[in-house]
């Protein structure tokens, strides 16, 4: 009897699939996954539209501008797998589908045939201020929730994502040849 009582117990104390264990309250993994994931979704469309700029850039300074939007596009999509396995190690799920990331973004696409360099820096310098104010909020949640992980995680990408802004704000600050 003892030993069917104690596999009982062992399988009511089993996590059910994807089910980590944390501290955090279920209200508390739901806010920050929701948060996260929004990110996220965002993290993987200025992705894709910081290398659409960066395929179809053109004009004086495409160099220049080529390599700085593949390294941004680098650094945005090296913080993708982060955010993911921070929402996972809370005992949260993330993102499943090209259809999720559409749903959950808040970003605008870019499917112009073309777009201006000087518009394709402004466009991106706007987002990338747009994800970092995202960012910002995300990390009040995790604040209210006690999150210090996930907080200092947000605080890091905070800061890539300002000096993305930066660096775009100062190239896109070109000549008139460029207007």
């Amino acid at each position: 009897m003892a030993r069917s009582s104690s596999k009982a117990r062992v399988a009511t104390l089993a996590p059910r699939p994807l089910e980590t264990p944390t501290d955090l309250s279920p209200n508390g993994v739901r806010a920050i996954q929701d948060a996260l994931n929004t990110i996220l979704a965002d993290a993987f469309a200025l992705y894709v539209k910081t290398k659409n700029f960066h395929w179809h850039v053109s004009g004086s300074h495409f160099r220049d501008y080529h390599l700085l939007l593949d390294e941004q596009a680098e650094q945005i999509f090296a913080s993708t797998d982060e955010i993911a396995e921070r929402v996972r190690k809370i005992g949260g799920t993330t993102l499943r589908s090209i259809g999720d990331i559409s749903r959950r973004q808040t970003l605008a696409d870019n499917d112009a045939d073309y777009v201006a360099p000087r518009d394709m820096l402004l466009e991106l310098l706007a987002d990338n201020k747009a994800v970092a104010a995202s960012m910002r909020k995300a990390h009040e949640i995790c604040d209210e929730h006690d999150d210090v992980a996930t907080a200092s995680l947000l605080e890091n990408f905070i800061d890539e994502t300002e000096r993305r802004t930066w660096f775009l704000f100062e190239a896109s600050r070109a000549g008139a040849d460029e207007r």
